[in-house]
């Protein structure tokens, strides 16, 4: 098919073929129309449409005169995805309020109706027909009130027409079935004509005269194109509404790059997905609670610091396009996109720049959902995927809770010494500055309270800023409070335990110089850091305070324990605990090339598996179950072997014993009990290798029988009871307060396919949280179990 070049995009055009033409030349009616459609995307199904008059006469026969009913309409919106543009419709409950709200719009003049639709996300401007964001920025998108439908030959999915097209074809349909006169032909200024040829035979088509005259076969450029009346009479799916009631929110942060997954969608799409997946996982496995009302939905929204950073307020992609080369231009794109971000996050410029939007995204989300949800009472948690999760562990850390926001984290006001300002400033090349700050009656103890921001007030350049604060913060502080001003922008190795004693003041419960997060002694010599930040360890940077605690902090393919490392910290005191975040989880693909664990760092001594997290229709994958299966059966033939070898083994080193009647031969009494006793044990031992191997083999022929039942039968009782074994043995185990005293790593299952070749799939399994059921209904077992809302077992 062609497209026309109309006044405004014009529509797609469909000559008539030879067989037809006979019913464009002579139609039982013509109606002119004087409307000029409106801007049409590009259609997308196809149906075998006929092609002879002779079809045509046949249903017109079978058609039935039946009065005339309006066309109910519903509301599409329209989303653009590079070149790809499609219309896609919204809920029942979404298009029943648009058509209210477009009802009551009665006067032209009158001020436009905005109504919230897709869980209150985006806000529709009913005039005006345009679809905007609430919470992220994105471009407004078309809304249509749609009531007919078109799709070509090589189409997909019936488009919509406008609705100035469509007040057309319904006014002129209306005409026809009122006066039972059918074959009209409608024929529009940009030379498209629809012919009626009776109620449920529609077509468009296309003059002639616009064929190209070199095109040998018209046949593939005059099909028509079919048309619909209604939403009911096409093939589309209309999404389920989504529940008013928002029971808890959760803050998604992304990785390096604009990117999160192999399709290179935004995190926008990306969240999108994981609140469907999420949606659908509600209904199956949390189904009667949603009926009784307990339940409602939980929110998604998603938190983006990768256009800040990369924006035009740092300049540093321009920055960087600059000594940057011109071979292998689009790796190197890539590489600047997206692996620089890992140095960004280390520079304290561009790291601050990314924690302060970090915090301030959730600061602005969290307060805007509020006033959207006034009624929503419920709590917050967080997700960083990949980068993202290192930024949240970061942001964290360096929370205070209540009692450090009122007294601080030192509960003696710190004494500087006695250097003056102008000593400091000489010793640090920057005397020149000094009748700025003179001028401001800032001193060394004043000076110690600024903020960046301040002196940037003042003037004074990025570099001597970031030399004054550091050298103040590090130099002109005693040790106890250089402690309690440094340790919110040190991180969690320079946190003490704090505790209150008998007479109100705060005392650390820890001995001088132990902190949560323990840093081993260095082996290198001392070098002299006067003029950077912090060094080779973590920035410092000022770590902006969250409006809310989190509930539970998510981390998904995380690279948090390797970065912990690389800074010096190589074990977590099992006490150590976010200040204002309880719970904590690491969510990762065992294939992930990024991820690192978290247990290890706290639990050294003992060698865990990590929790495996259940398959989302309740079992082990088939391969799992199988592989684990056949472990078990070479580890029972294993021991069954050398128990009999060392059964054999006995009995060949075994020593003679003469066949003397009790007391003669100088056999004495404790020696009569000895061999008894050893007796007695023998035939113990074999009476237990006997049942073993008689266990053993009753396995074998039972395993077949086995699979069957679990696989073709459910299985489910099998699976809970292997589930509730191994939480119990995990019970036992301490793994400290980071995540309340429970696990803490907890690993996804692989499919099928990604383990014949594991490297294959290793960029893969980096991106596949997003779409993950398993991870889903992990974050929404954890939610629901603190709201004392229990996991329903979905039906086979």
């Amino acid at each position: 098919m062609s497209v026309s070049e109309g006044e405004e995009g014009g529509l797609f055009r469909a000559a008539p073929s030879d067989n037809s033409q006979d019913l464009l030349d002579n139609p039982t009616k013509t109606v002119a129309t004087g409307s000029t459609p409106e801007d049409q995307a590009s259609p997308v199904v196809d149906e075998a449409s006929p092609s002879s008059a002779s079809s045509f006469e046949m249903l017109d026969m079978e058609s039935a005169h039946a009065p005339y009913q309006e066309v109910q309409p519903h509301w599409f919106f329209c989303r653009r995805a590079d070149d790809n543009t499609s219309w896609l419709p919204f809920s029942r409950e979404d298009s029943d309020k648009l058509e209210n709200a477009f009802t009551n719009i009665s006067d032209e003049g009158e001020e436009d109706t905005v109504v919230a639709v897709e869980g209150q996300r985006y806000d529709v401007h009913v005039k005006e027909r345009k679809r905007h964001a609430v919470y992220w920025e994105q471009a407004p998108s078309e809304v249509r009130r749609c009531t007919w439908f078109y799709k070509g030959d090589k189409d997909t999915r019936f488009m919509p027409y406008p609705e100035d097209f469509s007040k057309d074809l319904e006014e002129a349909y209306r005409k026809s079935v009122t006066s039972d006169e059918w074959k009209k032909k409608l024929d529009f200024p940009t030379g498209e004509t629809v012919i009626l040829h009776n109620p449920k035979l529609i077509m468009q088509y296309q003059p002639i005269g616009l064929q190209d005259d070199w095109v040998s076969s018209p046949s593939e450029h005059t099909r028509p194109r079919t048309v619909k009346r209604g939403v009911d009479n096409i093939s589309v799916e209309i999404p389920d509404g989504e529940p008013e009631k928002v029971d808890h929110v959760v803050f998604m942060v992304h990785g390096i790059g604009p990117a999160c997954d192999l399709r290179f969608r935004s995190i926008i799409q990306c969240v999108n997905d994981f609140r469907s997946v999420s949606l659908s996982l509600l209904a199956s496995h949390y189904k009667r609670a949603q009926q009784e009302g307990q339940v409602g939905r939980v929110e998604f929204l998603p938190v983006n610091w990768h256009s800040a950073l990369h924006g035009d307020a740092t300049g540093v992609d321009e920055d960087i396009q600059r000594i940057t080369l011109p071979s292998i231009s689009r790796l190197r794109h890539f590489t600047n996109d997206t692996l620089l971000d890992l140095f960004f996050y280390n520079s304290p410029t561009y790291c601050q720049t990314i924690v302060d939007t970090v915090a301030s995204e959730f600061n602005r989300l969290h307060v805007l959902f509020k006033q959207r949800h006034p009624e929503f009472s419920g709590t917050v948690s967080v997700v960083g995927h990949s980068l993202g999760s290192l930024i949240l562990f970061d942001l964290l850390t360096n929370q205070r809770d209540e009692s450090q926001a009122r007294q601080g984290i030192s509960g003696e006001p710190c004494h500087l010494n006695c250097n003056t300002l102008e000593q400091t400033l000489n010793r640090l090349g920057l005397q020149q500055y000094l009748d700025v700050l003179q001028n401001e009656n800032l001193d060394l103890e004043s000076l110690a309270l600024c903020r960046d921001s301040d002196l940037k007030d003042l003037g004074i350049p990025l570099g001597p800023r970031k030399k004054i604060l550091n050298y103040v913060r590090r130099k002109w502080l005693p040790e106890d409070c250089r402690m309690g001003a440094v340790c919110q922008a040190q991180g969690p190795q320079l946190q003490p335990e704090v505790t209150s004693t008998q007479d109100g003041n705060e005392s650390s419960g820890l001995p001088p110089q132990q902190f949560h997060l323990h840093r081993p002694q260095s082996v290198t010599s001392a070098v002299d850091y006067e003029y950077f930040d912090v060094g080779i360890g973590q920035v410092s940077i000022d770590y902006p305070q969250l409006e809310f605690h989190p509930q539970t902090f998510f981390a998904f393919g995380s690279p948090i324990g390797m970065f912990l490392t690389v800074r010096g910290l190589k074990r977590i005191d099992p006490n150590y605990t976010f200040p204002t975040c309880k719970s904590f989880y690491n969510i990762y693909h065992p294939y992930d090339p990024v991820a690192y664990r978290i247990e290890p760092m706290i639990v050294s001594e003992v060698d865990l598996e990590p929790m495996l997290i259940p398959h989302h229709k309740g079992r082990k994958r088939m391969h799992l179950e199988l592989k684990d299966s056949l472990t078990r059966m070479s580890m029972d033939l294993k021991n069954n072997v050398l128990g009999s070898l060392r059964t054999a083994w006995q009995s060949f080193a075994r020593l003679p014993v003469a066949a003397l009647p009790p007391g003669e031969g100088g056999e004495t009494t404790t020696e009569k009990t000895l061999e008894e006793t050893q007796a007695s044990a023998a035939v113990t031992a074999s009476t237990k290798r006997e049942d073993k191997g008689a266990n053993f083999w009753t396995k074998i022929l039972a395993w077949s029988s086995a699979i069957h039942r679990h696989y073709f039968r459910g299985g489910f009782d099998e699976a809970e009871s292997s589930e509730s074994v191994e939480e119990r043995e995990h019970r036992e185990i301490k793994m400290g307060m980071l995540n309340g005293g429970r696990r803490i790593d907890y690993v996804l299952q692989e499919k099928p396919i990604e383990s014949f070749n594991e490297y294959l799939f290793a960029i893969q399994s980096h991106l596949c949280y997003w779409e993950s059921e398993d991870t889903a209904l992990l974050l929404l077992k954890e939610i629901y179990d603190n709201l004392g809302v229990a996991i329903e077992q979905p039906q086979q």
